[in-house]
């Protein structure tokens, strides 16, 4: 952080990795991390424009700006992301809800199938079925062109 200089005659200007945009960006950023560390945890748009020091309106349109997203929708695509993964390893839907932050089953899983199309039990059940073809015939993932590429015919 850099000291002001409360002489008026001779004002000291910013150092150059203190640019004004740059420190915005910076508590964005530390936003964002926020999230991506503690996405299974209730977090509001108070919390977060708290974590990046910001009125939480100009935290909100800097984050949309800087991301695309609002903080909410980036909050829900990291949940979704996490939500996926402990799916493919078998964890019971009910388990998974409470791991990526849901505090209701159903809107866990109507959000979810709102974001993929599946229901969490089908999207699991997707995955098994994959992995079990997968394993009984592993050279029909092989992509097309590495196979072509090598010599392999289908």
């Amino acid at each position: 952080m850099y000291e002001r200089n409360t002489n008026m005659h001779s004002p000291s200007p910013l150092p150059e990795d203190e640019h004004p945009k740059m420190y915005l960006y910076q508590r964005i950023v530390a936003a964002k991390i926020f999230i991506d560390k503690y996405f299974h945890q209730k977090i509001d748009l108070q919390d977060l424009s708290e974590q990046a020091c910001l009125s939480k309106y100009h935290f909100l349109r800097s984050f949309k700006n800087a991301y695309g997203k609002s903080p909410h929708q980036y909050l829900t695509q990291v949940r979704m992301s996490a939500s996926k993964e402990y799916l493919k390893i078998g964890i019971p839907v009910t388990e998974v809800c409470g791991l990526v932050g849901f505090e209701s089953i159903p809107s866990f899983i109507h959000l979810f199938k709102k974001n993929t199309g599946v229901s969490p039990d089908v999207f699991r059940q997707n995955h098994l079925n994959q992995e079990k073809s997968m394993t009984q015939s592993p050279l029909s993932y092989i992509p097309s062109c590495f196979a072509i590429n090598n010599g392999w015919n289908k």
